[in-house]
């Protein structure tokens, strides 16, 4: 087995079992749906309908129902396919990328960041669709042979390498997603009792045994697999953005659309993903296995990415200066100061402002920043696509043609409705499959849980139940042992420590007062019985620590220096007395 620094932090908390973790992982889908969970499927699908109404409506009347005019033909639905399109970047990268890379950190989150990436690639292609205005006859986009006709499509078309991208960058993801749930489709065939749901994830599991071929052969594929996505998370975006780059409109025919789209795309993503996850985090109790290490990395890349993006957006204003070309300086200076004014500058708010303040470890670290940083981000990256598009297009070279655009309803009801279906995809994904990567996870417990990297592990990964040998009987104790063990307990008695001091400032309590000490990220079940040996007992007397107590008790347990200083183990104390006191 791998042996981790001990400086990495665990990326498993608690003490957990192998056991632990899939009845953790299971136990969502095999229990009944909480009412939350009804409540924010009917609203997603309320929504959903809504953008489906709206999508019929327009495709009886015509695009004419949308706010294009003579100047401005490409305006709202093109933004969001870009939109879309970014937001399904991140799962690959988690997925493939980090795959590549050995990243361990990858396992809590990829499996829900790759459903992500395929259900925003869904809701992108609805836009070109639509857009074509006779959906109908959409496969004329497809080369076909001569009996359909003589109309060929145009290679010479960045439009069509769209779809060729899209289409490959779709079946490569959504085979890299179901070949990695396999194996867990495997665990819940084999422990849901109800005869469909069982017969369902049998099918599902493709007779996935578990043996060493198999799994053999999952590794193989996965890296092939991972293979093949790499570059397409650098070319789709950069094809997408070619629709633009090509052209000879002021303000899009320029070369460093590619690395820009990449960059903004890995960085709306991961935005999307900080926000899903934080929310299933804790509507679902997996706060041991997606916690502050995962949305700190996370932070990071969205912190260099947006760097990037701000770098990006630099460049353009200083090469649209040093050209000399007056129509490209006009179009950013229209950017900044036109009547779209409001548009940019949110756009540099939010995509060049905020990912800085990633630099400060607490702020990256704080998961209620990170949940409105990366609703911010998406925002940003919205009005970007917003302010690529219109503010290029509404203003060209005749004045006499300028003209502005205004969405209709049926231009917010259709991008309103995406995220509706958007959600209700998701939620149905978190409701019936794993949401986390059961048997990855299992394989970094030994060198990335916590318990085993603070030498606290008190019994194997694996459990008795898990081995079956719940009822295996206790070894003989001979006397010669017992004699050793009374020694040793004198010994430890001898030296135990004073512990008044520790109580000056946060009180006594006793057992019958007891809370679960538990649901302090950071605090397992090892450490809440030796807090209970010295006497910490409650919330109250760990909400009244301060630096000198968290030294104290490092003193006392001797594990973890700094854990409890690191983990904020008095302000987590605080917010669950409050959380007790609200119900």
């Amino acid at each position: 087995m791998h042996k981790e620094a001990a400086i990495r932090e665990p990326l498993i908390l608690g003490h957990k079992t192998y056991h632990q973790i899939t009845e953790d992982v299971c136990k969502p889908i095999e229990d009944k749906a909480p009412r939350t969970w009804y409540v924010l499927f009917a609203i997603a699908a309320i929504i959903g309908l809504y953008g489906v109404g709206c999508i019929l409506y327009l495709l009886g009347t015509g695009i004419g129902t949308w706010g294009l005019n003579k100047t401005v033909g490409w305006a709202w639905d093109i933004t969001n396919f870009v939109w879309w399109v970014g937001i399904g970047h991140a799962g690959t990268l988690i997925s493939a990328v980090l795959l590549l890379f050995r990243q361990k950190w990858r396992m809590a989150i990829n499996r829900s960041a790759e459903a992500m990436t395929i259900f925003a690639v869904f809701m992108a292609g609805l836009f070109p669709l639509i857009h074509m205005g006779r959906i109908w006859v959409a496969y004329w986009v497809l080369p076909l042979p001569n009996q359909f006709g003589s109309l060929w499509v145009n290679f010479n078309s960045p439009l069509l390498w769209d779809v060729f991208a899209i289409s490959t960058y779709l079946s490569v993801s959504l085979v890299f997603w179901y070949i990695g749930l396999i194996p867990d489709f495997a665990t819940l065939r084999d422990r849901i009792k109800k005869p469909i749901p069982k017969k369902m994830y049998s099918m599902l599991s493709f007779g996935w045994s578990g043996k060493a071929k198999q799994w053999n052969r999952f590794e193989l594929v996965s890296l092939v697999l991972a293979g093949l996505a790499t570059p397409l998370v650098f070319s789709v975006h950069s094809i997408v953005s070619f629709d633009f780059a090509t052209s000879v409109i002021p303000g899009w025919h320029t070369t460093i659309f590619p690395p820009y789209f990449v960059a903004g795309a890995v960085f709306s993503g991961f935005a999307m993903v900080q926000t899903l996850l934080l929310v299933m985090r804790k509507a679902m109790k997996l706060e041991a296995y997606i916690h502050t290490k995962h949305v700190e990395y996370m932070n990071i890349v969205i912190m260099v990415t947006g760097s990037i993006v701000g770098v990006a957006y630099l460049t353009e204003l200083f090469v649209s200066w040093y050209s000399g070309v007056e129509y490209e300086a006009y179009a950013f200076i229209n950017r900044a100061t036109g009547p779209y004014w409001w548009a940019y500058w949110s756009m540099m708010t939010c995509n060049v402002v905020s990912p800085q303040l990633m630099w400060f470890k607490k702020l990256r670290r704080s998961l209620l920043f990170t949940f409105i940083i990366s609703i911010v981000v998406n925002i940003g990256m919205w009005f970007e696509r917003f302010v690529i598009i219109v503010t290029s297009v509404h203003r060209d070279y005749l004045p006499s043609s300028w003209s502005m655009f205004y969405p209709t309803h049926i231009d917010i009801g259709v991008f309103v409705g995406t995220i509706g279906l958007f959600f209700v995809f998701f939620l149905l994904f978190a409701r019936f499959f794993p949401v986390l990567a059961l048997n990855e996870i299992k394989s970094i417990l030994r060198s990335s849980g916590e318990s085993y990297k603070d030498g606290t592990a008190t019994s194997p990964a694996y459990s008795l139940a898990d081995q079956g040998l719940a009822n295996a009987t206790k070894p003989i104790e001979t006397k010669k042992e017992v004699k050793e063990d009374k020694t040793a307990e004198t010994s430890v008695k001898e030296e135990s420590k004073d512990t008044s001091g520790l109580f000056d400032k946060i009180g006594t309590a006793t057992a019958d007062e007891k809370d679960d000490l538990k649901k302090i990220n950071g605090l397992g079940p090892v450490m809440e019985t030796k807090l209970n040996e010295i006497g910490v007992f409650t919330y109250a007397q760990i909400a009244k620590m301060g630096a000198a107590e968290y030294a104290m008790l490092d003193e006392l347990t001797g594990t973890m220096p700094g854990r409890a200083e690191k983990d904020d183990w008095a302000g987590q104390a605080k917010e669950l007395m409050n959380n007790n006191d609200n119900k």
